[in-house]
């Protein structure tokens, strides 16, 4: 071997050691303390055995984070977990039963410093409702006063999601409707108390890289191109606003889904990862290459190496802490009613850790559980981000927070053991894997 040649495969040998070093050091020291209503750590959240809804926020603005379950098939229809020195105090929010879909956003609506929250009806129900957050103190037992925005038309409403997309200085409410394949947009009425009906227009009708039979879903807000305003992510699209109430639709993928950006790699635009949600298929991200109004501007990588079956479950957040943004996603392990067996038994839920290069470690964080509408914050104002959980009809009544927690001095994390569930991999677990990217 020629000294010039040898020099460039040792200097090549060196720099994949590093790459794998890195990626071997992604999440290396996190561990998890598992908290569950089933062993009695929170309280159980009611009744129903069709849990829908999740949404996390500061709701006493005490700076702590609480989070709200919604539910259909029995009341109550909404239930805030409400942290305290010894855990979760359980406030029902909503005691009438409604038939709440998955989906829900938090927004000061009214304009008091309270954040308020939306969520929508199910195929059963033609209703989009927002509830008022009342001043301190609460009463576990008095529900927030409900109001409506939309009460006619067809049903289904999966999904909403705050944004100032038009750019107006406050925020507007984009939301799904189903029974009519549309995504609109919404305007707070300047009272919002005072109006039942918030004038809705529409954004786009049509299917949105859903799986055969299904309905299009996923919603969030983010500047991908850098404008300065948020676009609507939604499906497997994103809508850039033109002004005059108009969008321009670009198709991302061809699978749509939840849909979520964040920054995976240094470059001028967002990056877009999208899960199938209801339905099964491949987990990518996205990165632009060129014209981000474009769809023939975004490529996708896979995640998973697989597809994932009803990965309902899809955060982008800096788990660890390190400076990049990581991965979530996880799938149900039921979700037909009839059934009282698991479609899914060996349900699988994973992180993947970022290197902020486009790289990415996978490691399984809990497996033969399922999951539904999981989100990632930090749930106890230790400033590590947590996970909260509730399954849709998988082993309910039942609600499962994971709490972020120090690793031990002078080593990578030991997994806990749980039943039924294996916690997030360590760095000797996921020995040997690559990362996962360009």
């Amino acid at each position: 071997m020629g000294t010039t040649l040898y020099v460039d495969w040792v200097l090549g040998a060196w720099a994949c050691l590093a790459v794998l070093a890195s990626a071997a050091a992604m999440g290396a020291d996190v561990q998890w303390r598992h908290l569950s209503s089933k062993t009695g750590d929170l309280p159980v959240p009611g009744e129903s055995t069709q849990q829908t809804a999740a949404v996390v926020g500061d709701f006493a603005k005490d700076g702590v984070n609480g989070f709200i379950l919604g539910f259909r098939q029995k009341a109550p229809a909404l239930v805030w977990y409400r942290k305290t020195a010894a855990g979760w105090d359980r406030y029902v929010i909503e005691k009438e039963y409604l038939t709440i879909e998955a989906g829900g956003a938090v927004c000061d609506i009214d304009g008091d410093g309270l954040p308020d929250i939306v969520f929508g009806g199910d195929w059963q129900s033609n209703q989009v409702w927002w509830w008022k957050n009342p001043e301190p103190p609460y009463d576990p037992k008095v529900s927030w006063k409900r109001y409506t925005i939309k009460k006619s038309g067809a049903t289904q409403h999966h999904d909403q999601a705050f944004g100032d997309f038009k750019g107006t200085g406050r925020p507007q409410l984009a939301f799904w409707n189903q029974g009519t394949k549309k995504l609109f947009i919404a305007d707070i009425p300047a009272r919002p108390t005072e109006v039942d009906v918030w004038p809705a227009t529409e954004v786009f009708s049509g299917s949105a890289g859903e799986n055969p039979g299904k309905y299009a879903e996923g919603l969030s807000a983010a500047d991908v191109d850098g404008c300065g305003k948020p676009e609507i992510l939604a499906g497997n699209y994103m809508f850039k606003y033109l002004g005059d109430n108009k969008f321009k639709a670009v198709k991302l993928g061809d699978v749509g889904g939840l849909i979520f950006a964040g920054r995976f790699k240094p470059g001028k635009y967002l990056n877009v990862v999208i899960a199938p949600g209801d339905g099964s298929g491949p987990l990518r991200w996205y990165e632009c290459t060129g014209d981000p109004t474009e769809s023939r501007s975004w490529l996708g990588h896979d995640l998973a190496g697989r597809d994932m079956i009803h990965p309902h479950s899809l955060q982008v957040a800096d788990i660890d802490g390190d400076g990049n943004l990581d991965i979530f996603c996880a799938e149900m392990a039921k979700w037909t009613e009839s059934r009282k067996d698991p479609d899914n038994p060996n349900a699988k839920a994973y992180i993947f850790w970022g290197d902020g290069k486009g790289n990415f470690r996978k490691t399984e964080f809990a497996s033969g559980m399922g999951f539904h509408e999981a989100r990632v914050a930090d749930l106890n104002a230790d400033g590590k981000l947590d996970i909260l959980s509730k399954p849709y009809n998988w082993d309910v009544p039942r609600v499962d927070v994971w709490l972020q927690v120090a690793a031990p001095a002078g080593g990578a994390a030991a997994a806990p053991a749980a039943a039924g569930a294996a916690p997030a991999a360590t760095e000797a677990s996921a020995a040997g894997k690559p990362a996962i990217g360009l």
